[in-house]
């Protein structure tokens, strides 16, 4: 890792309270560095504190404790005049293109707001600007002139994909930003967003449960857990040498189309995934991992090397 990284986020928690005294402990304390130009995947299972720490780091929720770094930039502090001229550097893509999608507006006009916002371009030279958006991510200028309920949810994602990048930002987080397309759409969205990162050098936050898509998109990869980042790892190596036992789960829950042979037997979790409301002492994954010991329900594992830029919260990692 450089000494000066795009973004990086220290001891984040985001925690939301209820009408009865309880705490809901989404994100519980979480390091996050990510280097410009660099595509990073965050996965896990629905629940585990994914979209929220990703909003967390646009500042689209307060935090609880913890600071979240923009190129050298408190974000955690500044006001929101201030704030405000770094909204186009960093730009998010949402998981459900519909709802995201103003239906009144022509996608021209879509396409043209943050440009008209942000001050970069008005009238004939922002027309001209959606134009050139829509082309970059593979559909016609016929269709500036159309509103979103005429597009497949495929088309709708691109649009969206097109206005998150008008500004030209150093940042896109994308939530789940195919789990509602069908299997090929997908792989051609995947295909658009790393198209864009490596010609803009653009840095992705690409937050899925889909661990087939992290492979298409990232190098690097973050699993959580319950609100914690159980282990980071080179995409590749995750694959083929996961440390710790929820990753391992994970990978056995994907299908492969010809299983291999050599496949280790799979020793899945059992019970149900803790609420964050009553998070487990110790090591969180403790009450599903079939190789839980006494230790890891009285301390709770750190963040530790376990080979080159692979780190695991595990006390029995699994190699």
């Amino acid at each position: 890792m450089s000494a000066n990284p795009l973004v990086q986020m220290r001891g984040v928690k985001v925690h939301f309270a209820l009408p009865r005294g309880e705490v809901v402990r989404a994100v519980d304390g979480v390091d996050v560095m990510l280097e410009p130009g660099e595509a990073v995947g965050l996965v896990g299972e629905s629940g585990s504190g994914k979209s929220t720490l990703a909003r967390a780091l646009l500042r689209l929720l307060p935090l609880t404790a913890g600071e979240v770094w923009f190129d050298g930039k408190p974000l955690h502090r500044l006001p929101e005049r201030e704030l405000r001229p770094l909204r186009r550097e960093m730009q998010m893509v949402f998981q459900d293109p519909m709802a995201s999608l103003n239906p009144r507006m022509r996608i021209a006009d879509i396409l043209a707001e943050p440009l008209l916002v942000h001050g970069i371009a008005r009238g004939r030279q922002a027309q001209l600007a959606a134009a050139r958006l829509l082309e970059r991510v593979g559909l016609p200028q016929e269709y500036l002139n159309r509103y979103p309920h005429e597009f497949s949810g495929g088309q709708r994602q691109r649009i969206c994909i097109a206005r998150a990048i008008a500004t030209q930002p150093r940042l896109l987080v994308a939530d789940e930003p195919t789990s509602a397309l069908d299997l090929s759409i997908r792989a051609q969205i995947h295909a658009l967003l790393r198209q864009l990162q490596q010609e803009m050098n653009m840095a992705i936050l690409f937050v899925t449960h889909d661990l087939h898509a992290v492979r298409q998109v990232c190098l690097r990869v973050m699993v959580m857990y319950l609100g914690k980042i159980v282990e980071v790892a080179p995409v590749e190596r995750l694959f083929t040498a996961p440390a710790h036992p929820y990753t391992q789960t994970l990978l056995d829950a994907v299908l492969e189309p010809v299983p291999s042979k050599a496949r280790r037997p799979r020793r899945l979790p059992s019970g149900e995934v803790p609420t964050a409301i009553r998070v487990p002492t110790g090591c969180r994954f403790h009450t599903r991992c079939p190789y839980a010991q006494e230790r890891c329900r009285l301390e709770e594992p750190a963040l530790q090397p376990v080979g080159e830029a692979h780190h695991v919260a595990c006390h029995f990692p699994l190699w």
